[in-house]
């Protein structure tokens, strides 16, 4: 194993709830209010949509509000790995990930574990650091190791899914890997989103289930992989050794993709992690920093 190189989940595709647009000559992310699954592959429209798309969307009456899941892990870390990260948007480069209390930062001594305060609290996460999340999933009831990734930067969507990833663990008896579940879009209006609606990701049992029925349907599923001698504590123990493989999860050339759509210039966004939510006005700490500038007679950092 390449030391240096985190071992992540075989991807396939993606999922999203919003697309990179070209206006005036940037590019600029711009959220939806319904999930769009795509291919791993490019081209001069965008990214390429995966036959799963078309599927979903004739069963949704042309939007894709739910789409029905598996996960790879026991785990809810495994399957989820949040944390705050800070990228130079003009390499791609990942600069810094941390958890609030620890960090991981290139330095000029190269990479450095150093206290994480968490963004509010530093000094170097006032250039873009946000929370940043990736969520594998399996669609459908596919049994192989493949799966889709969906990325977000959205306080809505991780702290849900996060969630109900230790919920469903606890219930189910630790069989989170065998849940038959869905990923839903919701909807909510709050006072920051200036009562339009904003779009975040949940995690539920899959339509037409009760807990109760979902939690039997794991059991089942987890005896016939027991049966067959699939091993998913060792799949689990696999995935944890191969994440610690690297400082650092996305790939360079992930890494600009992840820039563009999640980390845009402060000046060019016009929406946050969760769709439809506008970046508007200045945080408490961006207030706090101009009277401090007023005081100290530096007007040119006024907002």
């Amino acid at each position: 194993m390449i030391k240096g190189l985190a071992i992540t989940p075989p991807v396939v595709g993606r999922i999203s709830i919003g697309r990179v647009v070209e206006k005036n000559g940037k590019r600029l992310p711009v959220k939806d209010d319904q999930f769009t699954i795509t291919s791993q592959v490019q081209n001069k429209d965008g990214w390429v949509l995966h036959p799963f798309d078309e599927g979903l969307r004739k069963a949704g009456n042309g939007k894709i509000r739910s789409i029905p899941i598996r996960l790879l892990f026991n785990e809810p870390d495994l399957n989820l790995r949040s944390e705050y990260s800070l990228f130079d948007r003009s390499t791609g480069r990942p600069i810094c990930t941390g958890n609030g209390e620890v960090c991981r930062r290139y330095t000029a001594n190269g990479i450095e574990s150093l206290p994480c305060p968490s963004p509010d609290g530093c000094e170097l996460a006032k250039s873009g650091c946000k929370p940043y999340g990736r969520l594998n999933v399996q669609i459908g009831d596919e049994e192989d190791m493949d799966s889709f990734i969906f990325r977000t930067t959205g306080w809505n969507s991780i702290r849900t899914l996060s969630a109900r990833l230790e919920y469903y663990k606890a219930v189910s008896g630790n069989l989170l890997a065998s849940m038959p579940l869905q990923l839903k879009l919701r909807g909510k209006s709050t006072a920051q989103s200036h009562r339009s609606p904003i779009y975040y990701v949940d995690l539920t049992v899959r339509e037409g289930l009760s807990l109760e029925e979902a939690i039997t349907d794991a059991k089942a599923n987890d005896a016939n992989r027991k049966a067959v001698g699939y091993d998913q504590l060792s799949l689990d123990a696999a995935a944890r050794v191969g994440f610690a493989n690297g400082a650092f999860e996305d790939s360079a050339d992930e890494s600009a993709e992840v820039v563009e759509e999640f980390f845009p210039d402060q000046g060019d966004a016009g929406v946050t992690g969760d769709a439809g939510t506008p970046s508007a006005k200045p945080s408490l700490l961006e207030k706090l920093d101009a009277k401090s500038a007023v005081k100290s007679g530096d007007k040119n950092d006024l907002p």
